[in-house]
């Protein structure tokens, strides 16, 4: 399956996770930072999976703008599942995660969610990545190809035991 991993990242950890994403996807899979790619790149790919930092409750600012600027029409038909990092904390929660924002802009521009929005936990603002987190990201993505539903991924609460 073709696959293309657009991601934005401020400290690396986002990098990180969506560089495990595409290692799990294989060799069909492509993984590039949002703006160094375009509508036309998009529509050779079956599966897009979008993520970004955390930050105040939203994603970045350069991947809203990547995606406020793409064709209305141009995720159309595909696949789609989007990702976060962010920090385990109170105050986050309250606000919420990127990746639930990412999916709404993702389906206004006609994609078909595959996945449930999923986070990966940083340490603290900066980083680094919960240890497995890496792990748990290529299971997610192995889990997206082969259709396993993802809800019965690790979650907060699972990690929460692993303290």
């Amino acid at each position: 399956m073709k696959a293309l991993i657009i991601y934005d990242s401020l400290y690396g950890n986002t990098e990180k996770i969506a560089q495990a994403i595409g290692g799990a996807l294989g060799a069909e899979a492509k993984v590039v930072k949002a703006g160094q790619v375009n509508a036309a790149d998009i529509a050779a790919y079956h599966l897009i999976i979008i993520g970004s930092p955390t930050q105040g409750g939203r994603m970045t600012a350069a991947l809203k703008r990547f995606l406020d600027n793409l064709p209305a029409d141009v995720l159309k038909g595909k696949r789609f599942a989007a990702f976060d990092t962010r920090a385990k904390s109170f105050i986050v929660k309250i606000f919420g995660w990127a990746a639930p924002r990412i999916e709404s802009a993702v389906k206004e521009k006609g994609g078909n969610t595959t996945a449930q929005p999923q986070g990966f936990f940083v340490k603290a603002t900066k980083g680094p990545l919960v240890e497995g987190e890496l792990e748990r990201a290529a299971a997610w993505a192995k889990a997206i190809a082969a259709g396993v539903p993802t809800n019965l991924m690790p979650g907060e609460y699972e990690l929460k035991k692993k303290e």
